[in-house]
């Protein structure tokens, strides 16, 4: 290579260099604490309003506060290192499961018309209903977004977070929900606590409506392999559904064991 050739080419090095350095200073950076959130979300909805979401979403980002007791909460979920009987305890398992069999008995056509069509019992849907809301008693009571978006800019999880205030935002655009909806502590919104993306990909209607959660968390275990008749206890087929709609191990197990006596089977 001439000599020539090469500074042209280091020339053209240090651009990309340059360019890139600066597409990263641009980039929203996540924070730890309340002082970057409002620069943070200046930087986001620039980098949103270019993947195409619409003023007013938009708008409703601008007007999130950073939501302190949601960062506490995320910090603080000691219940699920609890043992499986401290959880099902904690967890008011044993009205779970009481109030459950009534309400597969005083809704058996609704729970029948779900089952028919996506292959799920009543058992492990009503158990995840009365574990996430206590039936509809509990939706929670933060901003929604505003929860995301501070989940999103802290620096804990912040690529599963944006992934769901990217999800927030498009479902603020079509007009599902607002910028005052609310929620759970970390964005969970409905009867059975769905979050943005999982909206998107099963909700099937209003979720503060019971029948509308229920089908779309229906929807949302056939998806993940749930198979109409097997087993749904640790180590049968279903119980990787149930494993997709939660990580914690002591949940899971609860769900399935829960599930099983509002189904009839075993005490």
């Amino acid at each position: 290579m001439s000599k020539g050739r090469g500074v042209v080419s280091a020339a053209l090095a240090a651009l990309v260099l340059l360019a890139c350095g600066g597409m990263r200073a641009n980039a929203a950076q996540c924070g730890s604490g309340p002082a970057g959130f409002e620069a943070w979300k200046g930087q986001f909805a620039e980098e949103a309003r270019a993947k195409g979401i619409g003023a007013s979403a938009i708008a409703a980002l601008m007007h999130t506060n950073y939501a302190s007791a949601t960062i506490a909460a995320d910090r603080g979920q000691r219940s699920f290192s609890l043992s499986l009987d401290q959880f099902l305890a904690k967890r008011g398992a044993s009205t779970i499961v009481a109030r459950g069999r009534s309400l597969k008995q005083s809704q058996g056509a609704l729970f029948a018309s779900i089952q028919q069509r996506y292959g799920v019992p009543p058992g492990p849907l009503i158990a995840i209903w009365g574990m996430e809301t206590g039936f509809g008693s509990q939706h929670g009571n933060q901003n929604m977004l505003s929860s995301i978006a501070t989940l999103a800019y802290d620096c804990r999880r912040p690529e599963f977070f944006t992934e769901q205030l990217y999800a927030a935002l498009t479902l603020v655009d079509r007009g599902v929900l607002s910028g005052s909806t609310r929620g759970s502590m970390h964005g969970e919104v409905g009867q059975t606590q769905f979050m943005p993306k999982n909206i998107l990909a099963y909700g099937t209607g209003n979720l503060d409506v019971a029948a509308n959660s229920l089908s779309s968390t229906a929807n949302f275990l056939k998806a993940h392999g749930w198979q109409a008749g097997a087993g749904y206890q640790p180590g049968e087929a279903n119980f990787a559904a149930i494993q997709a709609w939660n990580a914690a191990s002591v949940y899971q197990q609860a769900i399935a064991l829960m599930g099983r006596q509002i189904d009839g089977e075993g005490r």
